[in-house]
C-alpha cells in the first residue's frame, strides 16, 4: 500500500567533471607531433521539475541520496570526454525547497517548473588546450572540478482552492468524499485521516479543488501533535471552511470554543512562504462555517444555539448532512462563488520570461590570512586560487609549476611577501598545504619564474646560427666536433635534446 509523504530531507550531489588528457600526437616520421589531449566532459546537474503525475515525495523518503553522473575524461587525438547526464527529479506541484536552516530556495508551482539544485563540475582542460607560445608541449592536463552538493528539505504544500479545517471526527473526510470523487478513509474514531486528501469539485461552470486537512488540536501552531505538518497544507487555500460537529458526544465540548481555538492556531501560525509568492497570512482569508451532521436530531438544536454568534461574525453558515446530502448543493455553489471572487482579484497572468543572470567564474579577489593552526603559516582564500588547486595534479612537477605561475600572475606571491612570508613557510590553499618557494626575493616585484615552461625557448642557453653552421662543417670535414662547437649544438642538430626525447 502506498504512503503519503509530504516532507523529506535529501542529499544531492552533482557529477564531477572529467579529467583532461595529456597526450602527444604520434605518427610515423613525425616524432614531435604536438599535444593532442582532449578536454574532460562536464558533470551532470541535479534538477527538480514539477510533474502533474506525481502526488507524493515517497520516492525520496526511501532514496534520500541522489547523485548525477560524472563527465568522462578526455582522450588523445583531440577527443573530448562525454558530458555527464543530468539527473531530473520529479516532484509534486506545490513543493517548497528549503535549506537545513529554513531558508526558502524555490517555490515550485506550475507543471514543468524546474530548478537546478546542484550544478555539475567543469571538465579539466587537456594539454592541447593548454598549449601556448611559452608552453608548446605541456606534459600535463588539468583535473576536473567536483560537482556541487548539499542537503535540502522538500516540503509538499497542497495547492487547493478550499481548505477544510476542524477538530478530529468533525466529518471533513465524509464531506470531501460526498462533494468530490476522493475516497479518504472514514471511521468513527479520532485522527482517522493522517494525510491530506485532495478532491475536485464541480459547481456549475466552476471547477475547484478541495483539501481535507487532518484534524487540528490546540497547540498545533507550536508543533503539538502533527499540527505543523497539517497547517502548511492550507497556506495556499483561497477559502477556509470550518467544519463543526453539531452532534458531538462529548458534553464538555463547545462548538464556538472549538472555532475560537482553531482561529487562535491560525493566527499564531506563520506561513513559510512570503507575500512575494502570493501567500498572505491566514487571518485574512475568507471563512465559511459548515454545521455538519444535521441528520442527527440533537444537531439542529445545537445549530440554533450557535447561529446568533456566527451571524455576528459575518461568516456565511451552512447546515449540511453528508448522510442525506442536505445543503450540499448550496454549499458547493457558495464555495464556487468565493473561489471565483478570489481568482478575479488575482492580477492578470503575464507570459513567463526567461531571465538570464550570468554568474562569473570568479573575480580576481583573494585574501591572505595568518594560519591560526600553523605557526608562521598563511591561508589563501578565494574562488580562483582554490579552484586552481583542485584542478592541479600534484604528482606532476610541470603542473605544479603551472599552478605557481598562475598564482604569481594573480598576485598571491606579492601579497604573501608583503605579509612577511619566508621561504619554506607553510601556505594553505583549499585542502592543500605546501611550503612556499617564492620565484622572486621577498619584497621584490613578482615576475614569472618560468616554472612549467618550454625550456627550448630560453634564448640565453640556445645555440646561435653561426655555431650550428660551424658544427655542420666540422662534422662533414671529420674534424673533432667536441673541440669546435659546444655540446648543445650537437644535441640540437641531431634531435637528441632533453625536450625532444620527451
Amino acid at each position: 500500500m502506498s504512503r503519503f509523504v509530504d516532507r523529506v530531507n535529501i542529499h544531492v550531489a552533482a557529477g564531477g567533471g572529467g579529467n583532461g588528457c595529456a597526450s602527444v600526437h604520434r605518427e610515423k616520421f613525425k616524432p614531435l607531433g604536438g599535444p593532442d589531449g582532449g578536454n574532460g566532459g562536464k558533470g551532470g546537474d541535479v534538477i527538480l521539475v514539477v510533474d502533474p503525475g506525481v502526488h507524493t515525495l515517497l520516492d525520496y523518503h526511501h532514496r534520500p541520496h541522489v547523485r548525477a553522473s560524472s563527465g568522462k575524461p578526455g582522450h588523445g587525438s583531440n577527443r573530448n570526454g562525454a558530458v555527464g547526464e543530468d539527473l531530473t527529479l520529479s516532484v509534486p506541484e506545490g513543493t517548497v525547497v528549503q535549506t537545513p536552516e529554513g531558508e526558502v530556495v524555490a517555490n515550485l508551482i506550475g507543471p514543468g517548473t524546474s530548478i537546478v539544485l546542484a550544478r555539475g563540475g567543469r571538465g579539466g582542460l587537456g594539454n592541447a588546450a593548454l598549449a601556448s607560445k611559452a608552453r608548446r608541449a605541456p606534459g600535463f592536463a588539468l583535473l576536473g572540478e567536483p560537482g556541487d552538493q548539499g542537503d535540502f528539505t522538500l516540503e509538499m504544500k497542497s495547492v487547493a482552492d478550499v481548505g477544510l479545517i476542524g477538530f478530529p471526527s468533525a466529518g471533513k473526510s465524509s464531506l470531501i468524499s460526498t462533494l468530490s470523487a476522493a475516497r479518504p478513509k472514514i471511521a468513527d474514531y479520532p485522527f482517522t485521516t493522517l494525510a491530506p486528501n485532495l478532491g475536485v469539485v464541480s459547481a456549475g461552470e466552476t471547477v475547484f479543488t478541495m483539501a481535507d486537512v487532518p484534524g487540528l488540536i490546540p497547540g498545533a501552531s507550536g508543533g503539538r501533535g502533527l499540527g505543523l505538518d497539517f497547517l502548511r497544507h492550507i497556506e495556499r487555500c483561497a477559502v477556509l471552511v470550518h467544519v463543526i460537529d453539531c452532534a458531538t458526544y462529548e458534553p464538555e465540548r463547545d462548538p464556538i470554543s472549538d472555532i475560537d481555538a482553531l482561529e487562535a492556531e491560525l493566527a499564531d501560525y506563520t506561513p513559510a512562504l512570503s507575500s512575494e509568492d502570493g501567500v498572505v497570512d491566514l487571518e485574512s482569508r475568507p471563512r465559511l462555517v459548515v454545521l455538519n451532521k444535521m441528520d442527527v436530531p440533537d444537531a439542529r438544536e445545537m445549530a440554533e444555539l450557535m447561529r446568533p454568534d456566527l451571524d455576528a461574525r459575518g461568516w456565511p453558515v451552512f447546515e449540511v448532512s453528508t448522510a442525506t446530502h442536505e445543503g450540499l448543493r448550496e454549499l458547493s455553489f457558495a464555495l464556487a462563488d468565493e473561489v471565483e471572487r478570489y481568482r478575479a482579484a488575482l492580477p492578470e497572468p503575464e507570459p513567463a520570461r526567461v531571465v538570464v543572470r550570468p554568474t562569473g567564474v570568479g573575480g580576481s579577489d583573494f585574501a591572505v590570512e595568518e594560519d591560526p593552526e600553523l605557526e608562521g603559516g598563511f591561508v589563501v582564500r578565494g574562488e580562483k586560487p582554490e579552484r586552481w588547486v583542485r584542478q592541479t595534479s600534484f604528482d606532476n612537477d610541470e603542473a605544479v609549476g603551472y599552478l605557481a605561475d598562475r598564482l604569481a600572475r594573480l598576485g598571491v606571491e606579492t601579497e604573501l611577501a608583503r605579509r612577511g612570508a619566508q621561504q619554506g613557510s607553510p601556505v594553505t590553499i583549499g585542502d592543500v598545504t605546501f611550503d612556499w618557494e617564492p620565484s622572486t626575493p621577498a619584497g621584490g616585484e613578482a615576475a614569472l619564474s618560468g616554472r612549467g615552461t618550454d625550456m627550448r625557448l630560453d634564448t640565453d642557453d640556445r645555440v646561435s646560427k653561426d655555431e650550428r653552421r660551424a658544427a655542420m662543417k666540422a662534422r662533414r670535414s671529420g674534424a673533432g666536433v667536441e673541440e669546435t662547437v659546444p655540446d648543445e649544438a650537437i644535441a640540437d642538430e641531431e634531435g637528441t635534446d632533453e625536450e625532444g626525447d620527451r
